[in-house]
Protein backbone atom coordinates (compact mmCIF):
# COMPACT_ATOMS: atom_id res chain seq x y z
CA UNK A 1 0.00 0.00 0.00
CA UNK A 2 1.54 3.67 -0.88
CA UNK A 3 0.80 5.85 1.50
CA UNK A 4 0.76 9.55 0.92
CA UNK A 5 2.88 12.26 3.66
CA UNK A 6 1.11 15.55 4.70
CA UNK A 7 3.26 17.42 7.10
CA UNK A 8 3.64 21.07 8.76
CA UNK A 9 5.90 22.47 10.96
CA UNK A 10 5.00 25.94 13.30
CA UNK A 11 5.94 27.66 16.15
CA UNK A 12 5.02 30.73 17.90
CA UNK A 13 7.08 32.51 20.73
CA UNK A 14 4.88 32.02 23.26
CA UNK A 15 4.99 35.08 26.18
CA UNK A 16 8.55 34.65 26.16
CA UNK A 17 11.31 37.19 25.32
CA UNK A 18 13.15 35.19 22.93
CA UNK A 19 12.42 32.06 20.53
CA UNK A 20 15.11 29.31 21.71
CA UNK A 21 13.16 26.46 19.89
CA UNK A 22 14.84 25.00 16.87
CA UNK A 23 12.79 22.82 14.51
CA UNK A 24 13.28 21.68 10.72
CA UNK A 25 11.38 19.01 8.30
CA UNK A 26 13.45 18.35 5.17
CA UNK A 27 13.80 15.44 2.37
CA UNK A 28 17.00 13.61 1.45
CA UNK A 29 18.65 15.19 -1.46
CA UNK A 30 19.36 11.76 -2.85
CA UNK A 31 17.26 9.00 -1.26
CA UNK A 32 13.88 9.37 -2.38
CA UNK A 33 11.08 9.31 -0.08
CA UNK A 34 13.60 9.84 3.30
CA UNK A 35 12.99 12.51 5.06
CA UNK A 36 14.47 14.07 8.51
CA UNK A 37 11.65 16.29 11.33
CA UNK A 38 13.19 17.27 14.78
CA UNK A 39 12.66 19.71 17.47
CA UNK A 40 15.23 21.24 19.93
CA UNK A 41 14.43 23.23 22.64
CA UNK A 42 17.29 25.17 24.41
CA UNK A 43 18.01 26.39 27.66
CA UNK A 44 20.57 28.40 28.98
CA UNK A 45 19.95 32.20 29.81
CA UNK A 46 19.46 34.71 27.29
CA UNK A 47 21.07 33.55 23.49
CA UNK A 48 22.56 30.77 25.01
CA UNK A 49 19.55 28.33 24.94
CA UNK A 50 18.78 29.50 21.21
CA UNK A 51 22.55 29.17 20.39
CA UNK A 52 22.61 25.43 21.77
CA UNK A 53 19.05 24.36 20.19
CA UNK A 54 20.83 25.89 16.75
CA UNK A 55 23.79 23.99 17.17
CA UNK A 56 21.32 20.71 17.64
CA UNK A 57 19.45 21.28 14.40
CA UNK A 58 22.20 22.18 12.40
CA UNK A 59 24.40 19.30 13.71
CA UNK A 60 21.54 16.88 12.15
CA UNK A 61 20.48 18.79 9.05
CA UNK A 62 24.21 18.71 7.99
CA UNK A 63 24.80 15.05 8.81
CA UNK A 64 21.10 13.75 7.28
CA UNK A 65 22.61 15.49 3.88
CA UNK A 66 25.31 13.53 4.20
CA UNK A 67 24.02 10.19 5.35
CA UNK A 68 24.04 7.20 2.70
CA UNK A 69 21.16 5.20 4.68
CA UNK A 70 22.03 2.49 6.77
CA UNK A 71 21.38 2.52 10.44
CA UNK A 72 19.33 5.37 10.90
CA UNK A 73 19.16 5.26 14.94
CA UNK A 74 23.42 5.59 14.12
CA UNK A 75 23.10 8.62 12.33
CA UNK A 76 21.13 10.56 15.13
CA UNK A 77 22.66 9.00 18.06
CA UNK A 78 26.32 10.28 16.08
CA UNK A 79 24.32 13.91 15.72
CA UNK A 80 22.78 14.17 19.29
CA UNK A 81 26.96 13.37 20.14
CA UNK A 82 28.14 15.69 17.91
CA UNK A 83 26.39 18.29 19.02
CA UNK A 84 26.66 18.04 22.67
CA UNK A 85 30.33 18.52 22.15
CA UNK A 86 29.79 21.26 20.36
CA UNK A 87 27.62 22.64 22.81
CA UNK A 88 29.85 21.68 25.64
CA UNK A 89 32.48 23.97 24.04
CA UNK A 90 30.41 26.68 23.53
CA UNK A 91 30.26 26.67 27.28
CA UNK A 92 33.95 28.42 27.76
CA UNK A 93 33.82 30.60 24.50
CA UNK A 94 30.63 32.57 25.08
CA UNK A 95 30.48 32.20 28.92
CA UNK A 96 26.32 30.89 29.50
CA UNK A 97 25.34 27.63 30.52
CA UNK A 98 24.02 26.29 27.21
CA UNK A 99 21.75 23.13 27.16
CA UNK A 100 19.20 21.63 24.50
CA UNK A 101 16.38 18.97 24.51
CA UNK A 102 16.17 17.48 21.19
CA UNK A 103 13.60 14.99 19.32
CA UNK A 104 14.08 13.99 15.76
CA UNK A 105 12.80 11.14 13.66
CA UNK A 106 13.92 9.45 10.22
CA UNK A 107 11.13 8.64 7.63
CA UNK A 108 12.89 5.49 5.58
CA UNK A 109 9.51 3.66 4.32
CA UNK A 110 8.51 1.58 5.44
CA UNK A 111 9.47 2.81 8.93
CA UNK A 112 10.33 5.49 11.36
CA UNK A 113 13.30 5.34 13.32
CA UNK A 114 13.28 8.32 16.36
CA UNK A 115 15.63 9.32 19.16
CA UNK A 116 15.34 11.90 22.05
CA UNK A 117 17.01 13.84 24.98
CA UNK A 118 15.42 15.39 27.89
CA UNK A 119 11.51 16.11 27.41
CA UNK A 120 10.66 17.52 23.94
CA UNK A 121 8.19 14.16 22.78
CA UNK A 122 7.08 12.44 20.15
CA UNK A 123 3.58 11.13 20.12
CA UNK A 124 2.31 8.28 18.04
CA UNK A 125 -1.13 8.11 16.80
CA UNK A 126 -2.87 5.25 14.55
CA UNK A 127 -6.16 7.01 13.79
CA UNK A 128 -7.29 8.75 16.86
CA UNK A 129 -6.10 6.81 19.69
CA UNK A 130 -2.28 7.44 21.07
CA UNK A 131 0.02 4.77 20.47
CA UNK A 132 2.73 5.83 22.81
CA UNK A 133 5.11 8.79 23.19
CA UNK A 134 8.34 9.37 23.66
CA UNK A 135 9.14 9.17 27.81
CA UNK A 136 10.48 12.36 29.40
CA UNK A 137 13.80 12.34 30.85
CA UNK A 138 12.93 14.24 33.92
CA UNK A 139 12.79 14.02 37.52
CA UNK A 140 8.86 13.60 37.65
CA UNK A 141 9.04 11.10 35.49
CA UNK A 142 12.07 9.15 37.15
CA UNK A 143 9.86 9.04 40.41
CA UNK A 144 6.84 7.89 38.20
CA UNK A 145 9.14 4.81 37.11
CA UNK A 146 10.34 4.69 40.44
CA UNK A 147 6.58 3.94 41.81
CA UNK A 148 6.96 6.94 44.13
CA UNK A 149 4.81 9.42 42.42
CA UNK A 150 1.12 8.58 40.22
CA UNK A 151 1.11 9.25 37.09
CA UNK A 152 -2.09 11.91 37.89
CA UNK A 153 -0.06 13.59 40.38
CA UNK A 154 3.18 13.92 37.78
CA UNK A 155 1.02 15.34 35.18
CA UNK A 156 -0.10 18.75 37.72
CA UNK A 157 3.20 18.70 39.35
CA UNK A 158 5.11 22.45 39.69
CA UNK A 159 8.26 20.55 38.86
CA UNK A 160 7.82 18.51 36.16
CA UNK A 161 9.97 20.12 33.83
CA UNK A 162 13.10 20.16 35.88
CA UNK A 163 15.34 17.56 33.80
CA UNK A 164 17.93 14.98 34.88
CA UNK A 165 20.28 14.74 31.70
CA UNK A 166 20.01 17.03 28.06
CA UNK A 167 22.34 17.77 25.38
CA UNK A 168 25.38 20.16 26.42
CA UNK A 169 25.16 19.14 30.44
CA UNK A 170 28.41 17.88 32.15
CA UNK A 171 27.38 14.50 31.78
CA UNK A 172 27.13 12.49 28.89
CA UNK A 173 23.03 12.58 27.83
CA UNK A 174 21.07 10.02 28.10
CA UNK A 175 19.56 8.83 24.98
CA UNK A 176 16.70 6.65 23.75
CA UNK A 177 15.34 5.85 20.44
CA UNK A 178 12.72 3.60 19.19
CA UNK A 179 10.91 2.58 15.94
CA UNK A 180 8.21 1.78 14.21
CA UNK A 181 8.56 -0.94 11.82
CA UNK A 182 5.86 -0.39 9.59
CA UNK A 183 3.34 2.55 8.44
CA UNK A 184 0.03 2.60 7.93
CA UNK A 185 -3.15 4.39 6.71
CA UNK A 186 -3.47 6.82 9.44
CA UNK A 187 -0.68 6.96 11.61
CA UNK A 188 0.31 10.06 12.79
CA UNK A 189 3.72 11.53 14.41
CA UNK A 190 3.35 14.62 16.19
CA UNK A 191 7.23 16.15 17.32
CA UNK A 192 6.87 19.11 20.05
CA UNK A 193 8.48 20.88 22.78
CA UNK A 194 6.73 21.05 26.11
CA UNK A 195 5.41 24.52 25.45
CA UNK A 196 2.91 22.35 23.48
CA UNK A 197 2.31 19.18 25.04
CA UNK A 198 1.94 20.38 28.79
CA UNK A 199 -1.51 22.06 27.66
CA UNK A 200 -2.96 18.63 26.08
CA UNK A 201 -4.12 15.62 27.42
CA UNK A 202 -3.05 12.59 24.98
CA UNK A 203 -6.27 11.64 23.86
CA UNK A 204 -7.18 15.12 23.37
CA UNK A 205 -4.36 15.63 20.87
CA UNK A 206 -5.36 12.25 19.14
CA UNK A 207 -8.64 13.61 18.07
CA UNK A 208 -7.79 17.14 16.97
CA UNK A 209 -5.11 15.57 14.76
CA UNK A 210 -7.22 13.72 13.03
CA UNK A 211 -10.00 16.52 12.47
CA UNK A 212 -8.10 18.31 9.67
CA UNK A 213 -4.49 18.80 7.34
CA UNK A 214 -1.61 19.15 8.93
CA UNK A 215 -0.89 22.80 8.38
CA UNK A 216 -5.32 23.11 9.85
CA UNK A 217 -4.00 21.16 13.02
CA UNK A 218 -0.80 22.91 13.43
CA UNK A 219 -2.55 25.92 13.76
CA UNK A 220 -5.33 24.67 15.76
CA UNK A 221 -3.30 23.44 18.13
CA UNK A 222 -0.66 26.24 18.54
CA UNK A 223 -3.98 28.70 19.07
CA UNK A 224 -5.45 26.28 21.75
CA UNK A 225 -1.75 26.47 23.50
CA UNK A 226 -1.83 30.17 23.32
CA UNK A 227 -5.25 30.49 24.87
CA UNK A 228 -4.13 27.58 27.52
CA UNK A 229 -1.21 29.35 28.76
CA UNK A 230 -3.14 32.70 29.51
CA UNK A 231 -0.22 35.40 29.08
CA UNK A 232 2.66 32.78 30.60
CA UNK A 233 3.41 30.51 27.27
CA UNK A 234 6.53 29.20 27.03
CA UNK A 235 7.96 28.82 23.06
CA UNK A 236 5.81 26.17 21.15
CA UNK A 237 7.50 24.04 18.35
CA UNK A 238 5.44 21.50 16.47
CA UNK A 239 6.75 19.06 13.67
CA UNK A 240 3.74 17.17 12.67
CA UNK A 241 3.65 13.77 9.89
CA UNK A 242 0.27 12.65 9.11
CA UNK A 243 0.00 9.57 6.64
CA UNK A 244 -2.96 8.26 4.26
CA UNK A 245 -3.49 6.43 1.47
CA UNK A 246 -2.27 7.00 -1.71
CA UNK A 247 -5.58 7.53 -4.22
CA UNK A 248 -4.93 5.02 -7.28
CA UNK A 249 -3.71 6.26 -10.42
Amino acid sequence: MKLRLDACIAQHQGDRQEQQDRLTLLGHPRLSGVALAAVADGMGGHTGGALAAEQVVHTLINNFRQWHGEDPHGILNESFMEAHAMIKTSRFINEKDPHSTVVALILKPPSVFFGHCGDSRMYFFQGDAMHSHTRDHSWIEFMVQQGRMSKEVADHHPHRNILMTSLGGVDDPQVDFGVVEKLEDGDAFLLCSDGLWEYFASDELGRIIMEGSAQEVSGKLIQMARVRAAGKGDNVSIALLKFHKAACQ
